[in-house]
């Protein structure tokens, strides 16, 4: 290469390869050009970036020569470290994602089996409903035949503030008025959970019987598994610990349909309580 091209000016017009960036050695008028050629590539986002020659003829890259393409797949990489793993961007090509499973735990007047199973899973950060099977709420009243009878929809509260001038024990209305406004009936519920947990056998058959007269209109499969609890307060408090380990083996699974009888063995190998299982459709 004729060394004068390196130092004149008026020949970096002539040779191409001087006319898309500064030489090694620039004239200040040749780096001026050069540098307001570099201001307008940046700003047309041009793939095009600057060159450099060595003073020995070599072509070397200068960092704007960079794809603009490559420069944002870096920064959404730079910001998808930033967000953590559960963006979904840092997901792609993982599995699809899996929404949590709403729990529905079943007993017979919705107060004390059922509602100690709802405020276990609740107070665990698990998704749950309760409710009950039977065809009014019924209470322990002054002896075995004469219970103190509500309809559901009664407010907890106010089954507290009543029986509370009774002197009865309110430790479990309590309890349950903290966690939701009154008792539900099962019949009546137009909510569908992914998975039912009935506390005693003649609740389990009053869902499944349920679920079998409304026709499977969504054609949604639910799990029902009965968890056979007597119905105090002391036989609660342990089926609340079954429920627990039951919620979580449940959530963890990746394919409920596929796990779910190995799950039940497990749980049937740590707790005491007999077990069934259906599988019905909303």
């Amino acid at each position: 290469m004729d060394p004068r091209r390196a130092r004149d000016p008026r020949l970096a017009r002539v040779d191409p390869r001087l006319q898309r960036g500064p030489s090694a050695l620039p004239s200040p008028s040749s780096q001026q050009q050069s540098s307001q050629q570099q201001s307008s590539q940046q700003q047309s986002g041009s793939r095009q970036g600057a060159t450099q020659w060595t003073a020995n003829g070599a072509y070397m890259a200068s960092q704007s020569m960079v794809p603009n393409v490559l420069v944002q797949q870096a920064d959404t990489a730079s910001e998808n470290a930033i967000a953590g793993p559960s963006t979904p961007a840092n997901n792609v090509g993982s599995s699809a994602f899996k929404p949590r499973p709403l729990f529905c735990v079943v007993c017979a007047s919705n107060q004390n089996r059922s509602m100690e199973g709802h405020h276990v899973l609740h107070k665990a950060g698990y998704r749950v409903i309760s409710y009950g099977t039977g065809s009014a709420v019924r209470l322990p009243g002054p002896s075995i035949d004469k219970p103190n009878i509500y309809s559901f929809g009664t407010p907890y509260n106010s089954i507290y503030e009543e029986l509370n001038a009774k002197d009865a024990k309110l430790q479990m209305l309590d309890r349950n008025r903290r966690i939701k406004l009154a008792p539900e009936r099962w019949q009546d519920s137009k909510t569908v959970a992914d998975v039912v947990i009935t506390c005693e056998e003649r609740c389990f058959d009053a869902v499944c019987d349920d679920l079998l007269s409304r026709g499977g209109e969504f054609n949604k499969p639910v799990h029902v598994i009965n968890i056979e609890i007597k119905d105090n307060h002391e036989e609660a408090l342990i089926a609340g610990k079954a429920m627990l380990d039951l919620a979580a083996a449940i959530e963890i699974s990746q394919d409920i349909d596929e796990d779910i009888d190995r799950i039940l063995q497990v749980q049937q190998e740590r707790h005491p309580h007999s077990l069934l299982h259906a599988i019905a459709f909303y």
